[in-house]
């Protein structure tokens, strides 16, 4: 199935969703800097995703931590993912169904993310005493804050879990991809522009690749793999139900 057999009239490179997407996260990316700068605030630490059972943690994050990053290169393979794909899902089914598709997608990845967490924490929790546990909670933000962990690897790694930061628009955008994986799987993409692929096995590919390394767990790479494909998870399933319910979200 081509792009053009869904290509409607009045394609817009730049449609309002897409634009205003860009435009609110490219904002909070500033506003994170100006803050910081000016008074030492960390908007991340506010707005960015939480464990559930960090004491950072507030129920807002899981929309909010979608509009922030960690920085330049984050932002811009995020928007420039966003617009690139984003643009033709937007045109073909409308502002709205597409932004309910983004902002779900975005939330389950977050939900799927902290899902994961929490099954890490409480293998890691029952290895130690409560006490051991509790001394961790109290103490181990001060610790990463002065640049320092401990070291032990598991209270380090319970640690990290604890007070890490989940950032980026990465999982509605893996969602994004997905869906025009789905809607046009023998389209052309090329990868660094120049090694051609159909979407599909783009798609399949990338979501191995993030399955693969969010099971090898390398806390080094400082990535969310998990959230990745909860976007991914979350949008296959609601293009299953669209698809299967034509009427439902025809706007």
């Amino acid at each position: 199935m081509s792009y053009e057999q869904y290509r409607p009239s009045g394609f817009r490179v730049l449609p309002p969703v897409v634009k205003n997407l860009i435009i609110i996260n490219v904002l909070f990316f500033l506003a994170t800097y100006a803050i910081g700068n000016a008074s030492g605030f960390d908007l991340s630490e506010y707005l960015g995703l939480h464990y559930t059972g960090s004491p950072l943690f507030k129920p807002h994050q899981l929309v909010s931590y979608m509009f922030m990053h960690g920085g330049l290169m984050h932002i811009l393979f995020n928007m420039f993912a966003l617009w690139m794909f984003g643009n033709v899902l937007e045109n073909v089914w409308g502002p709205k169904r597409f932004l309910i598709y983004y902002m779900v997608t975005g939330i389950g990845a977050g939900a799927l993310q902290l899902l994961v967490l929490y099954i890490q924490t409480v293998k890691l929790e029952s290895s130690l005493s409560p006490e051991t546990v509790n001394y961790v909670y109290e103490h181990g933000y001060d610790l990463l804050m002065g640049g320092k962990n401990f070291s032990d690897a598991t209270l380090g790694k319970l640690n990290v879990i604890i007070n890490s930061t989940t950032v980026g628009a990465s999982g509605a955008v893996f969602g994004i991809l997905l869906a025009f994986g789905m809607l046009f799987p023998n389209s052309i993409l090329y990868i660094y522009f120049a090694f051609p692929i159909k979407a599909k096995y783009f798609v399949m590919i990338y979501g191995a690749l993030e399955l693969y390394m969010g099971f090898a767990n390398n806390p080094s790479d400082n990535i969310a793999h998990f959230a990745h494909l909860g976007g991914m998870i979350f949008g296959f399933f609601m293009i299953k139900y669209w698809q299967k319910h034509p009427r439902t979200g025809r706007y």
